[in-house]
């Protein structure tokens, strides 16, 4: 897996660790593009503090910052740094897959063979 591939699903991690940004991720899914005015009027968050949230998110490439009307900034959604997110999850999933069936194999056969049974 590349390193940015790495870097990118790390910045979409911490961006949804806090449940703030959560909130706006979604309030963003479910209306559309938005100002930070917006936000503020559908969230129990200050604006303030939506602004900050959306720095960081727009800094893990989740939001985009488009200019509107009366210098007015509105946020969109960017799907493409949660897609890396969900590779990276993909692919660590593959991996531990092989090892996880094998061992349950094995803990199997154990459980099954002349000792497994003592404890039936």
């Amino acid at each position: 897996m590349p390193p940015d591939t790495e870097a990118i699903a790390e910045q979409v991690f911490i961006a949804l660790a806090d449940p703030s940004r959560r909130a706006i991720l979604a309030a963003l899914a479910a209306g559309g593009p938005a100002t930070a005015t917006d936000l503020a009027h559908r969230l129990p968050i200050t604006r303030q503090a939506i602004a900050k949230h959306l720095a960081l998110l727009t800094e893990a490439g989740l939001v985009t910052a488009e200019p509107g009307e009366r210098r007015r900034v509105r946020y969109r959604l960017r799907s493409a740094p949660m897609q890396v997110a969900q590779q990276f999850l993909a692919a660590l999933a593959r991996d531990w897959d092989g090892p996880l069936e094998a061992l349950k194999d094995h803990l199997d056969r154990s459980e099954s063979g002349p000792a497994g049974n003592q404890h039936r």
